[in-house]
């Protein structure tokens, strides 16, 4: 249960993240059941005289390049997988398109100036006014950060639940560090719970005027998510670095716990496998004590590589799944700790099944 006071007073404070001003154009291509687009998307441009700007269809491609090119919005919010989608299809595959480019790519000050030159063009593609893009929902792949981090493309990672209304810390200008979700907003107390003395890990605990009354009719529920001494337990554990600075380490019901105790979390797995070529996400799981990853690959990479023909494609596919799916399983164990190496690789033929904000039902394949 969202109250006013839980609503208006963060949608006032998200603007001590981020100036907004009565020239601001937003273009809305989230749901308005999603508690940040309620908020920071619709709340927060009404309160301070920004125009909103919705399609009336889903922002599928045909739909969404022409909005962006009459309303060059100056403000945008979306969910990782939208931003990702775009890196590794239209983007990714020119920095892969031989050998001498992927070897000039994989040399720092080369791959900081591609960058550049990309996150230029893309810029332009979303109508070249942009000074702020809020990426918030789930966590963004370090891989995908670092193009728009070293490119210098306006973005900015927001880090809450629906719960809190939603915003609980930015990370926004000079607060952006690569996989961190920057500094908690002015007036949100955070803090990390029963934390490990040596890692400084433990539940990220948040308190202010912008956590929810409770749940809905359910009481037990509701006691369950807060402390004794009144904090509201997000579920996801995390750490803070010496400057303050935040960094989620992955939901604690989907932490699994290895045969030595050793805390195992799937979305960092995830990341270091979502960043290899022809990967479109994946999703790793236990099952019977081993560590699988599932995994759908990019037919439309695999149909660009070809030329786009599709037969072709589709046959390459049928005949070298099985070796690109171990060549990701080599090549991701490599940079894997010890205990959070995968056992096995499946291929995921059809894209998962996602919530209205694109994030995955991991229940659905546990």
């Amino acid at each position: 249960m969202l109250s006013h006071l839980n609503l208006a007073w963060t949608a006032q404070q998200s603007r001590t993240l981020q100036k907004i001003i009565s020239s601001d154009r937003f273009l809305s291509i989230l749901p308005l059941s999603h508690t940040l687009e309620n908020t920071v998307g619709f709340l927060l441009p009404i309160m301070y005289g920004a125009s909103i700007h919705y399609l009336r269809k889903p922002p599928v491609a045909s739909v969404l390049l022409p909005a962006l090119k009459m309303v060059k919005p100056t403000v945008m919010l979306t969910v990782p997988l939208i931003i990702e989608k775009i890196f590794r299809a239209k983007i990714l595959p020119t920095f892969q398109k031989s050998g001498a480019i992927r070897f000039l790519y994989s040399i720092s000050p080369v791959r900081k100036a591609l960058h550049k030159v990309a996150a230029s063009k893309l810029h332009k593609t979303f109508g070249g006014e942009l000074r702020f893009f809020g990426i918030g929902g789930a966590k963004l792949d370090p891989t995908v950060e670092r193009f728009l981090y070293e490119g210098n493309f306006p973005y900015a990672i927001g880090y809450g639940l629906t719960e809190t209304a939603p915003l609980l810390a930015g990370a926004v200008a000079k607060n952006r560090k690569i996989g961190s979700t920057g500094i908690a907003m002015e007036g949100v107390s955070l803090r990390i719970g029963d934390a490990n003395p040596i890692t400084g890990e433990g539940e990220i605990q948040a308190k202010g005027f912008h956590v929810m009354k409770g749940y809905y009719k359910a009481p037990e529920i509701t006691k369950e998510v807060f402390t004794d001494d009144g904090w509201f337990r997000t579920g996801d554990r995390g750490v803070f670095d010496k400057n303050n600075m935040l960094f989620i380490k992955g939901r604690i019901k989907t932490m699994i716990v290895g045969a030595s105790g050793e805390n195992i979390y799937p979305e960092e797995i995830e990341s270091v496998i979502n960043k290899m070529r022809f990967v479109l996400e994946s999703l790793v799981i236990e099952k019977k004590g081993k560590l699988v990853a599932m995994i759908h690959l990019n037919m439309e990479e695999l149909e660009e590589n070809f030329k786009n023909l599709k037969t072709e494609a589709k046959q390459y596919f049928n005949e070298k799944s099985e070796e690109i799916l171990a060549e990701i399983h080599k090549k991701a164990n490599l940079e894997l700790n010890k205990f959070s190496r995968i056992q096995q690789v499946v291929l995921q033929p059809n894209p998962f099944e996602k919530t209205p904000t694109k994030k995955i039902k991991r229940f659905l394949y546990a």
